[in-house]
């Protein structure tokens, strides 16, 4: 289990970052409006920046874990930090969201993103 605990302000890409340290074959993007569900988020709506986040309220840890599901983790980001994330897998040289399987745990997806990687 990983614990991003955010006490003091912290800068979008360290999340990032220690997400895919942990799941090398996904990344985390965030985006200026929420996506419905089973659709994908607009790429017109993508935030390129790096930019700093602060709690929005007392629980401001987001907490993932191998067998926490997308749909979840994407949950959290909305609840405790007021983002509209969204996960992507890696399929060879593409990211590909992950729409349609946001009921995966993201150890599955990180998985089939290893698979699809190799092809």
């Amino acid at each position: 289990m990983t614990i991003i605990k955010i006490d003091k302000p912290l800068m979008v890409s360290e999340i990032k970052k220690t997400f895919s340290d942990r799941f090398p074959y996904l990344k985390i993007e965030f985006f200026k409006n929420k996506h419905k569900n089973l659709e994908g988020s607009l790429k017109k709506d993508l935030i390129t920046t790096d930019f700093e986040i602060k709690a929005t309220q007392k629980d401001n840890s987001i907490v993932f874990s191998e067998t926490m599901l997308v749909s979840e983790l994407e949950q959290q980001f909305a609840e405790k930090l007021k983002l509209s994330a969204q996960i992507f897998r890696k399929s060879g040289r593409t990211w590909l969201e992950t729409t349609y399987t946001d009921s995966w745990s993201l150890e599955k997806q990180n998985e089939e993103g290893l698979a699809l990687s190799k092809i």
